[in-house]
Order: C-alpha cells, then structure tokens, then sequence
C-alpha cells in the first residue's frame, strides 16, 4: 500500500500492519461519551445506561457521534466490559457511582457462572453489523471487551475495585479457585470477541483497566498466560489485536512476549521508553495525558508534538493513555485530531 492511496478509511488498519500511512491515525478511549451533548441528549432518552448499551440502534447511533463530529480515523462499538458478566449469569446494575455486581463469594457461584458461546450476546452482535453497514467507506470499527483478570476483580468486588482486597484474598488463598475462575472468563471472553469479528469487527481490544494492582510475579501467573491464551485464539480471525494494559509499567517487559499486535500505553511512560520495553514486532498506541485537553490549546499542540516526536515511525496510532473525561471541551477534543492530522504528516517517501 502506497502512501498515496491511504487516507482515513484505511489509515488506522494500515498503521496496525505497520505499512505507510499518510498522517498519523488517531481514535480516542472513551470518544463516545458524556463530554458530548449528542451522547447526553441519547442517553436521557435511552432512561439508563443499560438501555443504552443494550439497545442496538442507540448504540450505534452513539457510537457514530463522535466519528461524524470529530474526524476520528476508527469508531470503537458503545458497550461495556460488564455485559459478558451478566450474560454469564451476574445481575449487573449501573448507579451513579458506577457499575454494582452481586459478587462472587463461594466456589459454587463460581462454578454457577456459563461459559459463553459466540452468540451469547446477540444486542452486541447486531450493533457490530448495524455498524459495519452504516460505517462502509468511512472508517474500520473496533470491537473489545475486558481482560481476564479485570473482570475478575468486577466479579470479586461486585464493583470497581479500590483495595483489591477480596480479589487477592482469592488469589493468594484460594489460587486454584482463581484460576477456574480466571478460567472460565477467558473462555468466555474469546467467544465474545470471536462473536464481535465474525459480526463485522475489523480490530478488537483488549482492555486490562486494573492489572496495574499486580506484581511482576503475580501477573505472569495470574494475568499474562490468561491474555495470552485470548490473543492466540483470536489470531486465526485475522484482525489486529490491541492490549491495554493501563498502569502496567512494571509488566511492559513481560507484555513484550505476548502476541499482541499493538499495545496501548497509558500517560505515566514515554512511548520510547515503552518501545524498548516491548517486542520490536509490536506497534503503539497511546499516549496523552487526557487531562491535558481541559488546558489551552498552545499547551496542548506542545504536548501532542512532544508524543508525536516520541512515537515510532511505522506502526503507530495516536490515543489518550486512559479515557476522555465528562469535564473535556469537545472543542478541545476536535483540535486533537486536527492537530495529530496536521502534525502527524509523513512523507510519501517513507
């Protein structure tokens, strides 16, 4: 692929594969969301963010939003890490202060939970083609869902988890029990993004939100050989994969082994320094402070040049190092992509 015949429908999927690109791609974690109007005015209409996850037509028209508004070089599908929890038999409520599980607290609610099947979400599944349809000639879609050890901390802690402790308990007194679980969520976990990339999803992400409350041993017992077994089922599907590993620094070393395509960097590291932390076949993604977008714009142009002049070359998408927030300007956030764009440029040399 030239770098002439790239532009923004294939620019993102081009950059996985680590061919040339014209600009920088760039998508944001979390650019469907609550710092938009069009999200809130969807969401009071929806009642509540169940509804909303679990609507297709509202999904997708969230999902959209900020493609159309901000420019964005790939939309990623509105849902929630939660829902295989509660498709696997967990009620799961949203509330103000976030998500609520009834947590797991005995061996037999553990073995209680179903494994699921690629269709076991078909609300997901028909928002993914609804998506593919309406996203034709625009941009690729991303699929995701939740690493293994981060649900297990949902399904533990019955909601976001602060200390973690009921989750190390388990790991550290009931291992074996933890692996069972940590067991079946991946099982889960790859029929559900094997059910996504069938649907239509071109890349798939996964997000490990809270693997960064682990150590180096601990993870390569109970974090890295579960992601691992997900990303080597899924690679026959033949869509890059991406890792998030936020707050996962200390891991880099060991996420450097695993068969990640890509892998997302949260804001505490500099790209370089991931890079040499990580296997030289893997591409980046990441990595602005999302905060920075409450501050001026000259600011933030620096700081966008700063993580541009850090990144490789080839094989590289511009994102945030974690979420947009509600308190983000969505002025600020189409300066982003337009200054990554402009920015980002490469020669058709390269």
């Amino acid at each position: 692929m030239s770098v002439q015949s790239v532009n923004r429908k294939s620019r993102f999927l081009a950059a996985c594969a680590g061919q040339p690109v014209d600009t920088v791609p760039i998508w944001l974690m979390r650019q469907a969301g609550r710092y938009l109007p069009e999200y809130q005015a969807t969401r009071r209409r929806a009642g509540d963010f169940l509804t909303l996850c679990t609507t297709p037509e509202l999904a997708v028209e969230v999902t959209l939003q900020p493609v159309h508004r901000l420019g964005v070089d790939a939309a990623i599908l509105f849902s929630d890490i939660l829902l295989p929890l509660r498709a696997m038999g967990m009620p799961l409520t949203f509330t103000d202060e976030g998500p609520r599980l009834s947590p797991l607290d005995s061996a037999a609610a553990i073995d209680a939970l179903r494994v699921l099947e690629p269709d076991a979400l078909p609300e997901v599944l028909e928002t993914v083609r609804l998506l593919r349809r309406e996203l034709t000639d625009v941009v690729p879609l991303i699929g995701f869902a939740g690493a293994p050890f981060t649900l297990l901390t949902y399904a533990i802690e019955g909601q976001t988890g602060k200390s973690f402790v009921r989750s190390k308990r388990l790991l550290y007194a009931e291992p074996e029990l933890a692996h069972r679980l940590l067991g079946k969520l991946t099982d889960s976990l790859i029929a559900h993004l094997t059910g996504q990339a069938k649907a239509g999803a071109q890349a798939l992400q996964l997000f490990d939100s809270w693997v960064g409350v682990l150590s180096t041993e601990d993870y390569a017992v109970f974090g890295a050989p579960y992601v691992e077994r997900v990303l080597s089922a899924l690679r026959p599907l033949g869509v890059p994969l991406i890792y998030f590993p936020l707050g996962g620094l200390s891991l880099l070393p060991q996420v450097g082994k695993l068969s990640a395509d890509v892998i997302s960097v949260d804001w505490r590291q500099p790209l370089s320094l991931a890079q040499k932390l990580l296997s030289s076949q893997q591409g980046l993604q990441g990595n602005l402070e999302p905060l920075l977008l409450l501050g001026p714009l000259a600011q933030l142009e620096a700081r966008v040049k700063r993580v541009l002049d850090d990144a490789p070359r080839r094989r590289y998408i511009f994102n945030l190092g974690h979420g947009l927030t509600p308190e983000i300007p969505p002025a600020h956030v189409e300066a982003l992509v337009e200054m990554v764009h402009r920015l980002g440029q490469r020669p058709a040399h390269e």
